[in-house]
């Protein structure tokens, strides 16, 4: 392992070197001192896997443990995996591997069925078996063209919340409406930062306003506004940014938005990474008024136990499809899976298709087509009837999307 050790983080003076690290790397403005006593109680929730030089910590890896909605209504064991930085003195030495490693094995040992994390970079994870299993669009609206059309459905009322009120509201509301493949339960030490940005004590002054529909609550949004005038345009309006949106129907997400665009002084409304098949263009008279300024990978999902993960989703009905699985990092996945609707089993079979536990990772939750991932040469096609059929095999009725940073 060369220089270094990985182990876990054993005091707190090990915990606050991690935590000035992390503030380092990621070129944060703030006093790691400062923020510590904030952020303490988020950051040490989970487990954090550092990498030593002597006594210094040069690197950190951290997770907790949650659950991932997946195709079919089930909830997978799963890794949320944040806080990967390497100092910058000591990058391309091989300290990365060996905390990933690490902690892929920890996975195994705590019964994980799989890991997820957001990519700083995407060149990185692939080659510890990650792939991008959803992505998400980035939209802004320009107010002075964003005219709802009169069809669309005014239902219920839209309020603010006083900070303490949101403290309350928010998470039970969240678990309630978190049911699109993809999304997360947000563990406890995920949340208490998340208590501190509405309190206002961290990140600015966030809003919350709730929609209250037949049925009592059923959406919520999350937000600031900023000033960003230039001396090109002096009298601009503010920006509106949306931090977390959730609503239960198109109802309560056209409420929200109408509730938004409501918001005096504000001149834009911007809305990162919301999912695919959210066309908030159909709102308005003038669609063109929603602008999607960019469409990246948003989660990557490592498959850690294949035959679980794989039988835990629902699939289509259509033939099933033999899959070989190559798996560098954790070989007891590697394999030829039979791939059904009544089932997967691992079998001694000739395959249709190959390929590595990454791209397995793009297909799992629908997000991407095997007919694509062939063209690059990232599915090798023994039988190209079988592209068809795992199509048909792994998609869903919606977009796959997490709708949480962490």
């Amino acid at each position: 392992m060369g220089d270094y050790a990985v182990r876990p983080l054993r005091n707190e003076e090990e915990e606050r070197a991690a935590f000035g690290l992390a503030k380092l790397v990621f070129h944060s403005g703030d006093s790691a001192d400062e923020r510590w006593e904030l952020e303490r109680d988020g950051f040490l929730g989970g487990r954090k896997v550092g990498a030593f030089a002597g006594d210094t910590v040069i690197g950190l890896a951290g997770s907790v443990a949650t659950t991932l909605r997946v195709p079919g209504g089930a909830d997978v064991t799963a890794a949320a995996v944040d806080g990967v930085v390497v100092r910058p003195d000591h990058t391309r030495r091989g300290v990365l591997t060996g905390m990933m490693r690490r902690q892929l094995d920890d996975c195994v040992a705590h019964g994980e069925t799989v890991a997820l994390l957001h990519a700083s970079e995407s060149a990185i994870y692939g080659r510890f078996g990650y792939g991008a299993a959803t992505r998400a669009k980035d939209v802004r609206v320009r107010k002075v063209r964003a005219r709802i059309r009169p069809d669309v459905p005014f239902e219920g009322q839209v309020r603010l919340l006083m900070p303490e009120e949101a403290v309350e509201a928010v998470p039970s509301l969240y678990r309630r409406l978190a049911r699109r493949p993809g999304m997360i339960e947000r563990p406890e030490s995920w949340w208490h930062l998340y208590v501190q940005r509405l309190l206002g004590k961290v990140s600015g002054q966030y809003r919350v306003a709730v929609h209250r529909g037949v049925d009592g609550d059923d959406g919520f949004v999350v937000y600031q506004v900023t000033e960003e005038r230039s001396m090109d345009d002096l009298f601009a309006g503010a920006v509106l940014d949306v931090g977390d949106l959730h609503g239960d129907g198109p109802a309560a997400v056209a409420g929200l938005w109408r509730f938004l665009l409501g918001v005096d002084l504000v001149d834009r409304v911007r809305a990162p990474a919301r999912p695919l098949d959210e066309h908030i263009g159909d709102l308005f008279a003038e669609p063109r008024a929603c602008e999607t300024y960019r469409v990246a990978d948003h989660t990557w999902v490592r498959l850690v136990d294949v035959e679980a993960a794989l039988r835990a989703r629902s699939y289509r009905r259509v033939e099933p499809v033999l899959i070989e699985v190559r798996d560098a990092f954790l070989p007891g996945n590697e394999g030829v899976y039979r791939i059904g609707s009544e089932g997967v089993e691992r079998v001694a079979a000739q395959p249709q298709l190959r390929m590595d536990v990454d791209t397995l990772a793009m297909l799992y939750l629908g997000d991407r087509r095997a007919a694509s991932l062939a063209v690059p040469g990232r599915i090798q096609v023994e039988d190209r009837g079988a592209l068809a059929q795992v199509d048909e095999l792994f998609s869903t009725l919606e977009s796959p999307w997490c709708g949480t940073f962490f």
